[in-house]
């Protein structure tokens, strides 16, 4: 027997109707890889400039007694814009019907905030320390008072070149 073409038809019609009632969540699906492989890699990224700053310290404190004269100081500053992705907005979204700690969006503001520190301190490769270091954040909003899911923050300080001593 032979197919008949109007079972075929039928057959390429419900192909097309699952198709679209699941591209919502095949779309859902790829964001969310898509944007756990982007966090992976910016935090791995973060982590090698982290090591390779670790010796210069920055200090929320004022007092530099007890430390060589001071040479040279200027602020440092560095900010960063970090969004959140779809995935993590509709997790959060479901997160805001129950109530809770948004884990989704912990991740955001610790990768804002570590890379502001690490871009304050690449603005003066030379500081010998960062002293008063203060870090701001903010939520960037479309304009109606509805956040769209970005944090920016902000890292400053003042970049103090020390005295070097002959030892």
């Amino acid at each position: 027997m032979e197919p008949q073409p109007h079972s075929q038809d039928s057959f390429i019609i419900t192909l097309i109707v699952v198709i679209i009632y699941a591209s919502p969540f095949l779309i859902l699906f790829a964001t969310y890889f898509i944007g756990r492989s982007i966090e992976k890699n910016h935090y791995k990224s973060i982590k090698e400039r982290e090591d390779n700053w670790t010796h210069i310290p920055a200090s929320t404190g004022k007092d530099l007694s007890g430390m060589p004269p001071v040479v040279s100081a200027e602020l440092a500053v560095g900010s960063v814009v970090i969004s959140v992705d779809r995935f993590k907005r509709w997790l959060s979204g479901i997160r805001n019907i129950f109530g809770g700690e948004m884990k989704s969006y912990s991740s955001v503001i610790d990768r804002g905030r570590r890379e502001a520190i690490l871009r304050m301190k690449e603005a003066c490769p030379e500081a010998d320390m960062f002293v008063n270091c203060r870090i701001m954040t903010s939520t960037i909003s479309n304009g109606k008072g509805k956040a769209i899911g970005c944090s920016e923050v902000l890292a400053y300080a003042t970049a103090v070149r020390f005295q070097q001593t002959d030892e």
